[in-house]
């Protein structure tokens, strides 16, 4: 029996939509040789996260193992899949392999951050191939909601896997590649090892819809606009966003694209030839200079998001454009869980301003970009794998997308993140369990998710907060009066005095019963002074605040 061993273990991404980094692994335990797919982040909220700027995947496990791992390979250029291979070149150092779109994306993220932009090669579509030692990987085009997809190909001494990436079945998505059957088969005839597989859309039972079926919806509806026409997709949607400047155009409409990651998405398809014929835009100055019944803007903030160009027009102006009653604003994207807060607040913002707002809830004008339960039981066909792992999806997405394989008779596996999958042999066993979890960008530094950084502004945020100062003399007698200042709680309570004079009294009678053990003691005088300030508050508000105490000694 040979003592090396194949395996598989989802960093991120499986057991959460996001935030994406898939390792295989080929060698002799403990000498196997990496290689790692994709490498991307997840967003912040305000409820869990506040603060934060982006999640990444904990990488603590493969940074141990840096010398040991090959080269990372990038499906497409969505910030889930790429948005950390800038901020995590340092602690890795590999190569990174993607197609020209999704390489010039990545190029740019390793320029902003100083990185050497030649780290980032670009390859050709299957059936070229690129060797990164033990493995042979092929990027296989495949369609999703952005230009230049990829499904790998990752063959290697023990079986080829077929790692899917994000992707629909597709046969006319406007721009990109459309789904290949006959590519997909051939790719298939070897045998597969093991499908890794997209489980975003596991519970939608309809047929996926080709993106080419959202133009004519969007044409009329823009046709029939009297006002400015505003639309508003995920920026990385090309073809989308190709879609709503075309309606625009035919309208007789001018197009201005608002937001900075709206127009980065169109220059890096402009210079990689994805889009060749993308309509004339013209400048916000412009926009301002022309009769508004003539003027279409696609603009960014489809999630909601505060610092977007949506919002910023939700809140009276943006670049010196407003959007006035009889206007229009067209949501062409689906709302992501957990967003539907943001999205609504823009809503009603721009109802009172008159303004009429069209959203998808016809399922007019928009479409997904993630394969359908009947989509992806085709692909389970074609592809007939020894073993389906599910990936990209919620826990409940992976259980019932290995129960979907089993429609199938095929063997489904699941393996959330930190679970590693010895694929070697007839069955896909645990070879061993790894510690996964979340590393937050906070500002210009990265911390733990379990650091207690982000817990505590979670509790100053929910508790407010009081500083109190005390001054001890050379005889660790007190020297005046404790005095406190708050942050974030009522200025006063139920006794209608000022909340500070009645913690300063409350204080001020501690110190002056304090025997000398506890005033000679920082750490005793520091716990009694939190106890008291808490307590008092607790009566007076009805809140125990966060509390640091300054203790200054006079020597």
């Amino acid at each position: 029996m040979s003592s090396e061993r194949l395996t598989y273990l989802a960093l991120g991404g499986a057991g959460e939509i996001g935030m994406n980094a898939y390792v295989y692994g080929y060698g002799a335990p403990g000498k196997e040789r990496y290689i790692l797919v994709d490498l991307g982040v997840t967003f912040p909220d305000m409820d869990g996260t506040p603060g934060v700027d982006l999640i990444f995947p904990d990488i603590a496990w493969l940074e141990e193992r840096r010398d040991q791992l090959e080269a990372v390979f990038i499906t497409h250029a969505h910030e889930d899949h790429v948005g950390a291979v800038a901020h995590y070149y340092d602690q890795l150092g590999a190569p990174i392999y993607a197609r020209a779109f999704t390489a010039n994306i990545a190029r740019r993220k390793m320029d902003e951050h100083g990185h050497p932009e030649k780290a980032v090669q670009t390859v050709s579509p299957w059936p070229e191939t690129t060797e990164a030692g033990p493995f042979t990987v092929g990027f296989a085009p495949i369609s999703h909601s952005i230009p230049e997809s990829s499904g790998l190909v990752i063959d290697t001494p023990a079986g080829r896997i077929v790692h899917s990436g994000d992707f629909k079945i597709d046969m006319s998505p406007v721009v990109g590649e459309a789904f290949d059957e006959g590519m997909w088969a051939e790719i298939a005839r070897p045998g597969v090892k093991a499908l890794v597989c997209d489980s975003t859309n596991v519970f939608n039972a309809h047929e996926g819809r080709s993106e080419s079926t959202v133009g004519p919806e969007i044409e009329k509806l823009v046709a029939g606009c009297k006002g400015m026409v505003v639309a508003t997709t995920f920026a990385s949607n090309v073809a989308r966003v190709k879609t709503l400047a075309e309606a625009g155009e035919r309208a007789g409409r001018s197009i201005c694209l608002l937001g900075r990651a709206m127009r980065r998405m169109i220059e890096a398809s402009v210079e990689t030839g994805v889009l060749t014929d993308f309509p004339r835009t013209i400048s916000p100055e412009e926009v301002r200079e022309i009769p508004r019944e003539n003027v279409m803007l696609i603009v960014t903030g489809s999630q909601g998001e505060r610092r977007a160009a949506s919002a910023q027009l939700a809140q009276g102006k943006y670049n010196g454009i407003e959007l006035k009653p009889g206007d229009t604003f067209l949501f062409s994207s689906k709302t992501i869980p957990g967003n539907e807060r943001g999205v609504i607040r823009i809503i009603n913002q721009f109802s009172e301003q008159g303004v009429d707002v069209v959203d998808d809830s016809s399922g007019l004008y928009h479409v997904s970009g993630h394969a359908n339960r009947p989509d992806l039981k085709k692909l389970h066909q074609i592809v007939q794998p020894q073993f389906v792992i599910p990936m990209h999806g919620e826990h409940r997405h992976l259980r019932e997308h290995v129960k979907l394989a089993g429609e199938s008779k095929l063997h489904g596996v699941m393996a959330p993140n930190g679970t590693m999958i010895d694929l070697s042999g007839n069955r896909a066993e645990v070879a061993e369990y790894v510690e996964t979890g979340r590393t937050y960008l906070d500002g210009s530094v990265k911390i733990g998710a379990l650091d207690g950084i982000v817990r505590d502004r979670i509790r100053m945020a929910l508790n407010g907060h009081v500083t109190i100062n005390v001054i001890l003399d050379e005889s660790d007698e007190p020297l005046g009066e404790p005095w406190c200042e708050i942050m974030g709680l009522a200025e006063t309570g139920g006794s209608r005095a000022p909340l500070v004079d009645v913690l300063e009294e409350d204080l001020s009678q501690f110190m002056g019963r304090a025997k000398s053990k506890t005033l000679s003691d920082d750490d005793a005088l520091e716990d009694g002074l939190r106890k008291v300030a808490r307590q008092s508050a607790l009566g007076e508000i009805g809140k125990k605040p966060e509390v640091t105490v300054i203790i200054s000694r006079l020597s």
